[in-house]
C-alpha cells in the first residue's frame, strides 16, 4: 500500500468507528475488537473493485462490481464479523463470495473461509485476487450456495451476504450447535434486518436483529 493509500485506510477505519458508536444502542458494540479492526486494516480495499472505483475504495459506503453486486459498506463488513464472533480455529461458511472482500478479511480472523459464489466470472475473479494476496485459507467454489457445502460441514459460523426471508434449511443443518449465522433477513425491497441466528442442540435458531440493512436479494434458491 502506497503512503497515500494508507491515509485513506485510516480515514476509513476512523469513519467504521465512527459508526460504531452511532449504532451501539442497537449493536450492542461502541467500538471494532481490535482483532476486526487488524483485520479490515490488513486487507487492500482498493483491489477488490473495478479500476474506474479505486478513487472510492476507502469511502465508507457500498460500490458496484458488476453483474448487479455490490461489495459492502465497510461497517457492514465490520459489524458483520463482529458479530460473528470468529475464534482462530473456526470454519467459516460464506454464501456470496462477490468480489471477495469479506473472505479476506475473515480469512485472517479463522482457521478455513469456505465460500461460494453463483456468478461464475465473479468466482474466478475473487478466486484469483485471493490466491496473489496469497490468503491459502480461502476456498473460493463457483456455485450455488442455497445448498450450503455439505462435504465441507459442519462450520462453526455461516455469513450471508444476500437477502432473503428465511435460512435455507440445508444451511441450518451444517452449523454446529451453539454456531452462529449472520445475515440479513427480509426480501429484496422490503424492510431487511442483520440478524444473528445461533443454533441450538436441537437444531432450533434463536434470533436476534441487530440494525435495518439493503442488501442484494439472494439468487438460486
Amino acid at each position: 500500500m502506497t503512503a497515500f493509500d494508507d491515509s485513506l485506510m485510516q480515514a476509513m477505519l476512523e469513519a467504521i468507528d465512527h459508526h460504531f458508536r452511532e449504532t451501539a444502542a442497537t449493536t450492542g458494540y461502541d467500538r471494532m475488537p481490535p482483532e476486526v479492526r487488524a483485520a479490515i486494516a490488513a486487507i487492500p480495499r482498493h483491489r477488490f473493485v473495478p479500476p474506474a472505483s479505486r478513487r472510492e475504495a476507502y469511502r465508507d459506503s457500498p460500490l458496484p462490481i458488476g453483474f448487479g453486486q455490490t461489495i459492502s459498506q465497510p461497517f457492514i463488513v465490520a459489524l458483520m464479523t463482529t458479530l460473528l464472533r470468529p475464534n482462530p480455529g473456526d470454519r467459516v461458511l460464506e454464501v456470496g463470495t462477490g468480489c471477495g472482500y469479506q473472505a479476506a478479511v475473515l480469512a485472517k480472523l479463522v482457521d478455513q473461509v469456505f465460500t461460494v459464489e453463483i456468478v461464475a466470472p465473479l468466482a474466478r475473479a475473487a478466486n484469483e485476487l485471493l490466491a496473489s494476496l496469497k490468503l491459502a485459507n480461502v476456498s473460493c467454489i463457483s456455485g450455488n450456495g442455497n445448498a450450503g457445502l455439505a462435504e465441507h460441514a459442519p462450520f462453526d459460523s455461516v455469513i450471508i451476504t444476500a437477502a432473503a426471508g428465511s435460512v435455507p434449511d440445508a444451511i441450518v443443518s451444517q452449523v454446529r450447535p451453539g454456531g452462529r449465522i449472520v445475515m440479513p433477513l427480509g426480501e429484496p425491497g422490503s424492510r431487511q434486518q442483520l440478524t444473528v441466528l445461533t443454533r441450538s442442540a436441537d437444531g432450533e435458531l434463536r434470533r436476534q436483529e441487530v440494525l435495518p440493512v439493503q442488501f442484494v436479494p439472494f439468487t438460486g434458491r
